[in-house]
């Protein structure tokens, strides 16, 4: 049985229940789906070289105690074609690396610099803290396949979401955001000819009681899977 080291970025606290939701999501993973992930928890602070891992998931937490060490993960998942995951912050950063080492834009996220000039992520007119939503899903998407249905209500804890005034020059510059809710905010990106990249505003890791992964999350383990036994030699993880 293949077994995916996989990475998860974030600044771990008892205090967030995605994390706290982790060892039982991937027990589940391996004993109802057959899915090993040898799972190390990164800090942000140490997110620098995540080559040698077959998948990374960026958990919510935000703010993380580095932001480039946030952007960083996305961005090596992106360059190196690593399965990935991002979710509530990890979207955000999601974005913000796209913006700034894809489209060269100056852009800050105004949870992490309050007192920058432009900001790609704002604070959301209504919180969707502790709130359960529908999300439409694009046909024919990565979301919409793996979910299995073009309509999910999912659960948020977040409060920031995208500039909608940068949304034209994302979409052009390549990110397809194939999520949004009831009014058109987004809520889902993936980046096209990449073998598993997705990132929700949503928090997959808070559906039902844990015991039964989300499908977004039963996807990504078996991208990480399926990349781990694509590659040949050895690899050497990070400690977390």
């Amino acid at each position: 049985m293949t077994t995916a080291a996989v990475a998860l970025v974030g600044d771990r606290s008892p205090s967030v229940q995605a994390h706290t939701r982790v060892p039982a999501l991937l027990a589940a993973l391996r004993e109802r789906d057959g899915l090993t992930l040898d799972a190390y928890w990164i800090p942000t602070t140490d997110a620098d070289d995540l080559t040698g891992f077959d998948a990374i998931w960026m958990l919510p937490g935000s703010p993380y105690r580095s932001e480039a060490g946030a952007v960083n993960a996305a961005r090596t998942a992106r360059e190196h074609g690593i399965p990935f995951l991002g979710t509530c912050g990890g979207f955000q950063h999601t974005v913000l690396e796209y913006a700034r080492n894809v489209l060269g834009l100056a852009v800050a996220h105004a949870e992490n610099d309050p007192e920058a000039e432009e900001f790609l992520l704002v604070p959301l007119e209504c919180s969707l803290a502790g709130h359960e939503d529908a999300v439409r899903l694009a046909p024919g998407s990565l979301a919409e396949r793996v979910i299995g249905a073009e309509r999910s209500v999912e659960r948020y804890s977040c409060n920031f979401g995208l500039n909608t005034r940068y949304l034209p020059v994302l979409e052009a510059g390549g990110l397809r955001f194939t999520g949004r809710d009831e009014a058109g905010a987004v809520r889902v990106l993936e980046l096209p000819d990449h073998p598993f990249f997705l990132a929700t505003l949503f928090q997959p890791e808070l559906a039902g009681d844990g015991t039964r992964p989300h499908p977004v999350i039963t996807a990504f383990a078996s991208a990480a899977v399926a990349h781990a036994g694509s590659r040949s030699g050895g690899r050497v993880p990070a400690a977390g």
